[in-house]
């Protein structure tokens, strides 16, 4: 949609249509709602000012980018959004031509920003990139990579900071709004080129009063940290201001050199139930529009919930106990243990890197971490894994949540690696539960644990049936239940699949709780081997690197060839997004495909 003819009347009129349309597809469908309807008129301006046939338009995470998909072609089959085979919830170049760059995980824009730019300029052309990134996206180590760079450049790129908590500009009040006013104007811009000017050419120690007089002026507005990396800073500017807003973008287009637009916005913009700083309504289930309630969850209790549960009851129990998450307090079940202890356990935002490092040395002074973070979210953490806990040795275990498939977010956060990209570190020990006794017998485990370890948990509920069960032993799996020829092994969520493809088997078959991947419990499997010949591998992780590849490699290093073994585990490609059962009846590991193949 073209809306460079569009009246100031018109564009806020048309920002209202969208987040109608927004909160109507939102309410039935799930997925993110106050980010994107905070966001709508800062994308509304974007499209006015900037070229979207040609101007990169990068959205940070890019679950706020609603307003873009609905502007680019997008909005008779936006009603399929987050739906198996319909709209994805992030940008996807795959998707449409005007999503620019995959985005599902935080602080990457700034980066793609700057890369974009050094293509545009050894092309010679005259695209300027545009940025859109959240505050809470600012709190990652990445930013300021790229900011440094980009200060040092100076290559013509413009940041919109989408601040919706308010954090930064809070303290300056009237006086802010004022300079802002001030600072987003031509006239500003320009006498602010000329005085630079001036400066060159006046003596030294008029030069330094000059300077002086411009440091103390950037000291009483909210810029100074861009300013001094070198990038010019205009702000804050109201976000729902479309006319504002549009003037703003046209001076800092005008430029040439990057610029950082600070602009103000309430979460959840337009739909009054939803607006101001409230979590609850960052990511949501279908809702009903009037009264803003979602339908009652199932009564089974999710893999998170016994996680959050148990964490409290070990920290109640052992002051030693202690634990950090980054930015997913709720999502992580880390919410009840740092209300409980907050001097104990930690939020440290989106940085996962630092999350990982900072735990190594209270591991290494006696203190035992838990570091909370989802499965897809560690991958960013993995250096530091690497150099900073398995490397020393330290007795860190890391809690992954959203193993497995996760439904609607897609290939960005499938928890699909953790078991490839962790097997291969030395001294890290990977092992899982499967239903809610294990999951505490597991914690348990890890808590008494001097080495690092991993353990992995589903989004939602655990297949497996819960049952009694007996203590974690380093290495060693349990087997359930005996029977013929055949042997279903799972692993974590998979024995759970397993149990449930035995039952429509109608067959005599052996399970086996493997329990830990690395290191395998040899023993019972070369036992196992001379009893089963046929070997069927259950666990949601990927294939290649997996807990197939690992059985395999011990029955290679033993010489066992008479055994045949099947893997069911996920193949070697990005996993879409959509309803679970679905995406897993797409990928043929529905217990009845399962049992259908085995058969």
């Amino acid at each position: 949609m073209n809306l460079q003819s569009h009246t100031i009347e018109e564009l806020n009129k048309l920002a209202g249509e969208i987040r109608d349309k927004i909160l109507k597809t939102v309410s039935q469908n799930g997925g993110h709602l106050s980010s994107t309807m905070g966001a709508t008129d800062l994308i509304v301006a974007m499209h006015k000012v900037f070229d979207v046939e040609s101007d990169p338009f990068i959205f940070d995470v890019s679950h706020q980018a609603y307003a873009h998909k609905l502007l680019t072609g997008r909005w008779d089959n936006f009603s399929t959004l987050r739906q198996f085979d319909g709209i994805c919830g992030y940008t996807k170049p795959k998707e449409s031509k005007y999503d620019y760059y995959v985005a599902g995980h935080s602080s990457t824009s700034i980066s793609l920003a700057v890369g974009a730019a050094k293509a545009i300029a050894l092309k010679g052309e005259s695209r300027i990139p545009v940025a859109l990134i959240g505050d809470g996206s600012m709190s990652a180590g990445m930013v300021y990579e790229a900011l440094n760079e980009l200060g040092d450049r100076k290559y013509p790129v413009v940041i919109i900071l989408n601040d919706n908590e308010m954090s930064i500009a809070k303290p300056i009040g009237a006086i802010s709004k004022l300079l802002s006013q001030t600072m987003a104007g031509s006239f500003y811009q320009k006498f602010k080129g000329k005085v630079e000017k001036a400066l060159e050419h006046l003596p030294e120690s008029a030069h330094y009063m000059a300077k002086r007089f411009e440091e103390s002026f950037k000291l009483i507005t909210p810029g100074i940290l861009f300013e001094e990396m070198g990038i010019e800073y205009i702000g804050p500017v109201d976000g729902h201001d479309i006319e504002a807003l549009i003037e703003t973008m046209e001076v800092a287009k005008a430029l040439g050199k990057p610029v950082i637009i600070h602009a103000q916005t309430t979460k959840g913009k337009g739909y009054e139930i939803a607006e101001g700083t409230k979590e609850h309504w960052h990511g949501v289930s279908p809702f009903d529009l009037k009264t803003g309630t979602s339908p009652k969850k199932t009564s089974v209790k999710a893999a998170t919930a016994i996680f959050s549960e148990t964490l409290v009851e070990l920290a109640d129990n052992d002051k030693k106990v202690v634990g950090v998450t980054a930015a997913m307090p709720t999502g992580t079940g880390m919410t009840a243990v740092i209300e409980k202890y907050p001097e104990r356990f930690w939020d440290v935002a989106i940085a996962e890197q630092h999350a990982v490092t900072s735990m190594g040395p209270l591991a290494k002074e006696g203190f035992k971490p838990f570091c909370t973070i989802y499965s897809t979210f560690l991958q960013r953490g993995f250096d530091q894994v690497i150099h900073d806990i398995a490397l020393m040795d330290l007795g860190v275990a890391f809690a992954m949540d959203r193993a497995g498939i996760v439904g609607e977010d897609g290939e960005t956060h499938q928890g699909a690696f953790d078991i490839s990209y962790l097997r291969g570190i030395p001294n890290m020990t990977l092992l899982a539960p499967y239903n809610e006794t294990t999951m505490k017998l597991c914690m348990a485990f890890a808590k008494d644990y001097n080495h690092p370890c991993a353990f992995r948990y589903p989004r939602g509920a655990f297949l497996g049936d819960d049952r009694p069960s007996v203590a974690y032993e380093l290495g060693k799996s349990v087997l359930l239940q005996e029977g013929e020829e055949v042997l279903l092994i799972g692993y974590g969520n998979g024995v759970g699949r397993a149990e449930q493809v035995a039952v429509l088997l109608e067959a005599n078959v052996a399970i086996l709780d493997l329990r830990f991947v690395k290191p395998l419990d040899e023993e019972m499997l070369v036992k196992l081997s001379s009893e089963y010949k046929k070997w069927y591998v259950f666990s949601d992780s990927a294939k290649m690197g997996g807990v197939g590849s690992a059985i395999l490699e011990l029955l290679s290093e033993k010489h066992i060839e008479d055994v045949v073994l099947t893997s069911f585990e996920y193949d070697d490609d990005f996993i879409t997004h959509g309803n679970t059962k679905l995406v897993e009846e797409s990928l043929g590991i529905l217990p009845e495909q399962l049992a259908k193949k085995i058969l």
